[in-house]
C-alpha cells in the first residue's frame, strides 16, 4: 500500500469545508511517521541537525504544525454543537433522578402512613367480605331453585319442537344441578328431581323412536323424505337465542317450531334460564350472562356473528346450547340425514343409555325388515295393478331381448298361420311356460320387485353402518344405566364381544346377517325352495349365521356364510303339453311376504332373475361396509344365490332343455318338410320360409337357454356348454337324416370319393356355396373351370351304365335334402349371431363390478370358438345335402341320357316331338325345380340344376362315338332334344341361360358337322381347332351317314390339322 494511500486511509472522514480542500492536501503531504502508533522523535531530530537547511526544515515543520491546527478548528468546529447537545442532556438527566429520589422517598412516607391505617381495620373487612360470598351464594341458589322448578315444562315444550338435543343438554345439565351442593338437600326440590328422572325415560323412548324410524327412512328428516321435497333448501335455523323469539318470518319447516321462552328472567342464546354459580360464572357450558345479552342486543356484534353461524344450523339443533358437538355438525360436509341420526346417537350417549337402545334396536331390527319387504311388495302389488294391460305388454317388448319369448310366440303364431300341424306347433313349445322364460312377465315382475327392495334395504343398511358406528365409539366410554333393558344374546358370535355388549348387542355385523337372512327368506318364497334350517327361531338362526368374525376369519373358498340346504317345493309338474315346466300349485296358502300377488308363477326358473339384482345388492353393501367388515360382503347372500344356481337351477335347465331337444328332434314330424310351403322361397321365416319344424324348435330353444345368460352372465360358459351339446346333438341327428336319405346311392358314393369332392370345389358354381359359407378362396379362370367341368363329367360318364336303383328316385328325400340344406344354413347363421352377441363387449358399471370382485371374472372370450366351429358343421353338412342334389340331378340325366346309345338316329320320317328319355328328363327336372324352389335360394337352385346342361352336352357328344349310323333326321332329332332340354333349364327363373345356351348349342354344332362335306368338314376343323377334342373329331368320321363320302386317308389329313 503507498505512503500516500495510507495517509488518506488515516484522516479519510474529518469534516472539512470544501472550500478548505487545501487542508486535505496539506494532509497528504504530511509523512507517515507522524502518525505512527509509537511515535519516536529522534530520527526526525536528527534529521534537523544534519540537514544542511535547518531552518527551512523548521520552517516546513511549523508549516504541518499550522495545517494541523486548522484542520484542528474545522473538526472541533464541525462537533461543538453535538457536544454541547450531550451535556444538556446529562445535566437533565441528573435533574430528573434528583426528583425522583424526592418522590420515591414522599411515596414510602405515604405508604406507612397507609400501612398504619389500613392494620386499624382488617378484621372488620374480613367480616364484611365473608358475608357478602355467604348473600350471593344464597341468592344464587334461590335463582337455581326457582329456574330448576321450571325445567321439566321446558323439556316438554322442546320435545314438542322436536328440539331433542336441546332438551337433553336441558335435562342432563339440570341433573348436574341438582347434583350440586346445597341443592341436594331442598325439600322442594324432590318433585322437580322425580320428573326429571321420569322425563329421562321419556326422552329415551322419544330418541328411539326418532332413531328408528329415520334408521328405516320414515322420519322426517331421512334421505328419502328429504327427496321427495321439490327443490327444497335443507331446512336450516335462521337464528339461535332471541331470535326464535322475534318476529322475522321463519322457513316453512321452522314455522311450526316456535320459541319456548314464556319464563321469564334472563335466558342464553338457546332459550335456557341463565344460572350463575357460587363463584359467579355461569353453571351451564354455554356463554356467560353478559354474552348472552349482548348477543340479544340488535346493536351489538355478537348478534351478528350468531346469526351468521345460525344459518348453518339444522332445524333440529337450531335451540341447542352451543358446544363443542354443535361446532362439528356446523362444520361437517354431510347430508342432512347423517347430521340426524349422529344427533340421535349423541343424545343416547349423554343419557347413558347407548346399550339400552342398541338391545331395543336388535329386538326389533327382523320384524322392522320383515314389514319393509313386505310393504313395498304391497305397494309394487297395487301399481302394477293399476297400470293397464297395453302398457305391460309395451314395456315387456321395449325391454325383451331378441331372444326370447317373443320369438316364441311369433313363431308358433307363424306356424298356425300357415297351417302347420299340431305336432309341429307342439315341438317349438318350451319346457317352461310363457312367464317363466328369461324375457316373460314373471321374471321382469321378479327382477323390478327385487331391485325395488334390496334398492330399499341398501338405504338402510346404509344408515345401520352409520349408526353402528357411531354406537361403537360411543359405547367406548359409555357405561349403561342399571336399570336399563338388556337383550339375551351369546357375544361369541359377535366380531367384538365386548363392543357388543356395550351397544346392547348391536352392530353392522348383526344387522347385516339379518337383512341377508330377510332376504333369503324372501328368494326361497320366490324360487319355492325350503332351507333345512328354516324352522330354527329367527332370532338362533341369525346369531348362527353371523358366527364368525369378519377381521380374524377368512372365507376359505368363498361359499362359506349364509349356507342352505335346499328342498323344491311344488317346483315342478309335467303338463304334455306344455313341456316339463316348474308351475306354481294354486292349493298353497299365501303365506310369508305375498310375493304371489306379484309373482303368481313361482318357482327354480325365477333363480336367473334374481341373480343381478342380489349381485348388484351385494356390490353396494360391499362397497359401504367398513373397512373392518369388509369380509361380510364375500358370502351370504349372494354365496347362497350361487349355490343354488349351480346345484338345482342350471341342473334343471339342462334336464328339462335336453328332453325339450330330444322331444324336438326324435318325432316323425321334425324332418318332414311342409306339405303347404310357398311357391317362393322366402329368407324370412315369417314370411314363410320353410325351415324344417325339428331344427326350429331347436333354434327357439337355443335362443331361449341363451337368453339366461342375458339375466346370469356370470354363467354364460356353462349355458353355452349345454347349447353346445344340444347344438351337437341336433348335428348328429340331421346326419343321421341325412344319411337316410343318401345311404347306398351313388351320388353318395361319388361325393365321398376324395376326387370327385377336389373337382366339385374347383368348379365354377362352387362359388355361390362359398358365399353362403364365407369363404371365397376359388381363383379358377374360365378356361380351367370349363376343363374341371368336362373333367367331372368324363369321371360321372365313366359311372356308366347308371341303374335307377343307385339313384334317389323319392322325391320327397331330395325335398327333404333341399330343405335340411336350407334349415342347416339357417341353424348355422343363428349359432354364429350367438357367438357375435358373446364377443360384444359387457357394459361397463357390469364389467367394473366383475374385475373388482375375483368371483365374478369370468370371461366369456372363449365362448364364440365352439359355437363358430359347430356353425362351420352345420354348413357343411348344408353344402354336402347341396352337393348330393347336383350328383342326383347329374347321374339323373346321364341315366336318362344313356339311352342314345341304345338306338339308332336312322329315320325315315321327321318326327315333331323330342326323344322319350328327353320328354322324361325335361318333366323331371320341371317337376323337382318346382318341388325343390320354396325350400332352397335361388343361388342353389342354380346350382343343383346347373350341372345338368354340362353333364347333357358332354353325354350327347360322347354317345356319337357308340353309333353305328346315323342321318340327316337323326342329326335333327338329336337337335331337337338340345333344344327341349334348354328350353326346360331355361324355365327354371335362377339357372343362367345364357351358359345353358352355350353348352348345348356346342351339341348341335357338333351333330351338324355330319351334315357337311368332308372337305368342308376340313376346313371347320382347321378354323375350330379347339372347339372339339381330336377324339371327337375323329368320331364324326367314324359314324355312318347316309350319303356321305368320306376318303380312305381322311383319318391322317385331320390328324395332320390337329397334330401342326
Amino acid at each position: 500500500m503507498s505512503r500516500s494511500g495510507s495517509r488518506r486511509g488515516i484522516f479519510e472522514g474529518l469534516p472539512i469545508p470544501a472550500d478548505k480542500s487545501y487542508l486535505k492536501e496539506g494532509l497528504s503531504r504530511i509523512d507517515e511517521g507522524w502518525t505512527a502508533a509509537r511515535f519516536d522523535s529522534l530520527p526526525h531530530v536528527v534529521h534537523i541537525l544534519t540537514s544542511k537547511d535547518r531552518e527551512g526544515e523548521i520552517q516546513f515543520l511549523k508549516e504541518q504544525s499550522d495545517l494541523i491546527e486548522d484542520v484542528v478548528d474545522e473538526v472541533v468546529h464541525a462537533y461543538h454543537h453535538g457536544f454541547n447537545k450531550a451535556i444538556q442532556n446529562y445535566s437533565q438527566i441528573l435533574r430528573l433522578f434528583s426528583e425522583s429520589a424526592e418522590s420515591i422517598t414522599g411515596l414510602k412516607g405515604e405508604m406507612a402512613e397507609a400501612k398504619n391505617l389500613l392494620g386499624r381495620k382488617n378484621k372488620h373487612l374480613g367480616q364484611l367480605w365473608y358475608r357478602s360470598l355467604t348473600l350471593g351464594h344464597v341468592l344464587s341458589l334461590l335463582d337455581q331453585v326457582e329456574d330448576v322448578a321450571k325445567v321439566p315444562a321446558r323439556i316438554e315444550n322442546l320435545m314438542i319442537g322436536k328440539q331433542l338435543y336441546a332438551a337433553v343438554q336441558l335435562h342432563v345439565q339440570s341433573m348436574l344441578m341438582l347434583e350440586r351442593e346445597g341443592l341436594q338437600a331442598v325439600g322442594a326440590l324432590q318433585d322437580v328431581r322425580s320428573d326429571l328422572t321420569k322425563l329421562r325415560g321419556v326422552l329415551f323412548y322419544k330418541i328411539l323412536e326418532e332413531l328408528h324410524g329415520h334408521l328405516y327412512n320414515n322420519g322426517e328428516y331421512s334421505s328419502v323424505t328429504i327427496s321427495m321435497v321439490d327443490s327444497d333448501e335443507v331446512p336450516t335455523s335462521t337464528a339461535t337465542g332471541c331470535l326464535v323469539n322475534s318476529m322475522q318470518p321463519l322457513s316453512r319447516r321452522t314455522r311450526s317450531i316456535k320459541g319456548d321462552n314464556h319464563i321469564g328472567g334472563p335466558t342464553t342464546a338457546d332459550g335456557f334460564p341463565k344460572t350463575s354459580s357460587v363463584d359467579g360464572g355461569s353453571s351451564f357450558d354455554g356463554p356467560d350472562g353478559d354474552s348472552s345479552s349482548d348477543m340479544c342486543e340488535s346493536n351489538g356484534h355478537r348478534w351478528k356473528d350468531s346469526k351468521s353461524i345460525s344459518r348453518e344450523v339444522p332445524i333440529f339443533l337450531s335451540r341447542a346450547t352451543p358446544d363443542e358437538f354443535l361446532e362439528s355438525m356446523i362444520k361437517a360436509d354431510t347430508p342432512l340425514n347423517v347430521k340426524y341420526l349422529r344427533t340421535l346417537v349423541q343424545c343416547l350417549s349423554m343419557l347413558g343409555k347407548v346399550a339400552a337402545a342398541g338391545a331395543v334396536i336388535c329386538q326389533r331390527v327382523r320384524p322392522t325388515i320383515h314389514d319393509v319387504i313386505t310393504s313395498k311388495i304391497k305397494t309394487y302389488s297395487e301399481e302394477a295393478s293399476k297400470s293397464s294391460i297395453d302398457k305391460a305388454a309395451k314395456r315387456t317388448s321395449d325391454v325383451s331381448h331378441p331372444y326370447g319369448s317373443i320369438w316364441r310366440h311369433e313363431l308358433f303364431q307363424q306356424k298356425t298361420k300357415n297351417s302347420a300341424s299340431l305336432m309341429a306347433a307342439q315341438l317349438v313349445v318350451s319346457p317352461i311356460s310363457p312367464a317363466m322364460a328369461p324375457t316373460g312377465d314373471a321374471q321382469l315382475a321378479a327382477s323390478q320387485l327385487l331391485g325395488s327392495i334390496f334398492e330399499c334395504l341398501v338405504d338402510i343398511l346404509e344408515n345401520h353402518i352409520i349408526v353402528g358406528e357411531l354406537l361403537e365409539q360411543k359405547s367406548s366410554s359409555e357405561v349403561d344405566n342399571v336399570n336399563a333393558p338388556h337383550m339375551n344374546c351369546d357375544a361369541s358370535w359377535n366380531p367384538d364381544s365386548e363392543s357388543s355388549q356395550a351397544t346392547g348387542c348391536f352392530s353392522i355385523a348383526f344387522s347385516l346377517s339379518v337383512v341377508q337372512s330377510e332376504c333369503q327368506q324372501l328368494l326361497c318364497e320366490i324360487l319355492r325352495a325350503t332351507p333345512e334350517a328354516a324352522t330354527a327361531d329367527a332370532a338362533v338362526q341369525t346369531a348362527r349365521l353371523a358366527n364368525k368374525d369378519p377381521v380374524k376369519e377368512k372365507s376359505r373358498d368363498g361359499s362359506e356364510g349364509l349356507s342352505f340346504a335346499f328342498r323344491i317345493t311344488d317346483a315342478a309338474t309335467s303338463v304334455p303339453n306344455e313341456g316339463q315346466g316348474w308351475r306354481r300349485n294354486s292349493n298353497i296358502p299365501q303365506e310369508g311376504y305375498g310375493t304371489a300377488r306379484v309373482i303368481p308363477d313361482q318357482g327354480i326358473f325365477l333363480a336367473a332373475s334374481v341373480y343381478r339384482p342380489v349381485f348388484e345388492f351385494m356390490n353396494k353393501i360391499g362397497l359401504m361396509l367398513p373397512k373392518k367388515y369388509s369380509q361380510l360382503g364375500n358370502d351370504g347372500l349372494l354365496a347362497f344365490v350361487n349355490n343354488f344356481l349351480k346345484e338345482h337351477f342350471l341342473p334343471a335347465i339342462y334336464v328339462d332343455y335336453r328332453k325339450c331337444v330330444q322331444q324336438a328332434i326324435s318325432s316323425p314330424a321334425a324332418f318332414r318338410p311342409r306339405v303347404h310351403a310357398t311357391s317362393v322361397y322366402s329368407s324370412s321365416v315369417g314370411l314363410g320360409r320353410p325351415v324344417l319344424q325339428g331344427l326350429l324348435a331347436i333354434d327357439i330353444i337355443t335362443k331361449e337357454v341363451l337368453g339366461w345368460v342375458q339375466l346370469m352372465p356370470n354363467y354364460a360358459t356353462e349355458l353355452v356348454e349345454y347349447v353346445r351339446t344340444f347344438l351337437e346333438r341336433t348335428h348328429e341327428r340331421c346326419r343321421a337324416s341325412y344319411m337316410e336319405a343318401v345311404l347306398e346311392k351313388q351320388s353318395y358314393i361319388l361325393l365321398s370319393r376324395n376326387d370327385v369332392e377336389s373337382l366339385m370345389c374347383l368348379e365354377p358354381a362352387n362359388i355361390s356355396l362359398q358365399n353362403s359359407s364365407g369363404q371365397l378362396d376359388n381363383d379358377v379362370t374360365d378356361a380351367e373351370g370349363v376343363e374341371v367341368e368336362i373333367e367331372l363329367s368324363d369321371l360321372l360318364l365313366d359311372m356308366c351304365p347308371i341303374k335307377q336303383e343307385n339313384l334317389i328316385h323319392d322325391d320327397q328325400k331330395l325335398i327333404l335334402l333341399a330343405s335340411l340344406s336350407d334349415s342347416l344354413e339357417y341353424l348355422a347363421d343363428s349359432v354364429e349371431r350367438f357367438g357375435e352377441s358373446f364377443i360384444s363387449p359387457p357394459t361397463t358399471s357390469e364389467s367394473k363390478n366383475h374385475i373388482e370382485h375375483g368371483r365374478h371374472n369370468r370371461s366369456t372370450s372363449a365362448i364364440p370358438k365352439g359355437l363358430v366351429s359347430l356353425a362351420n358343421e352345420y354348413r357343411r353338412l348344408a353344402i354336402d345335402c347341396v352337393r348330393v342334389l347336383r350328383l342326383e340331378m347329374q347321374l339323373e340325366t346321364i341315366y336318362h341320357m344313356q339311352e342314345m346309345t341304345k338306338r339308332e338316329y336312322v329315320e325315315d320320317q321327321d318326327a315333331e316331338d323330342p326323344d322319350d328319355f328327353i320328354i322324361s328328363l325335361t318333366t323331371q327336372i320341371a317337376r323337382r325345380d318346382e318341388e325343390m324352389a320354396p325350400y332352397i335360394t335361388e343361388s342353389k337352385r342354380n346350382y343343383v340344376f346347373g350341372g345338368i346342361s354340362s353333364v347333357a352336352a358332354n353325354a350327347s357328344i360322347k354317345a356319337l362315338a357308340q353309333m353305328k349310323s346315323i342321318n340327316l333326321l337323326g342329326v335333327q332329332q338329336i337337335c331337337r332334344n338340345s333344344i327341349a332340354l334348354e328350353q326346360a333349364l331355361a324355365a327354371i327363373p335362377s339357372i343362367d341361360s345364357e351358359a345353358v345356351q352355350q353348352r348345348l348349342d356346342r351339341v348341335r354344332t357338333f351333330y351338324e358337322l355330319l351334315n357337311l362335306p368332308f372337305e368342308s368338314l376340313l376346313g371347320f376343323i382347321a378354323e375350330h381347332e379347339y372347339l372339339f377334342s381330336a377324339k371327337e373329331y375323329l368320331s364324326v368320321l367314324k359314324v355312318n351317314v347316309p350319303g356321305r363320302e368320306i376318303p380312305v386317308d381322311a383319318e391322317r389329313r385331320i390328324s395332320q390339322i390337329l397334330g401342326h
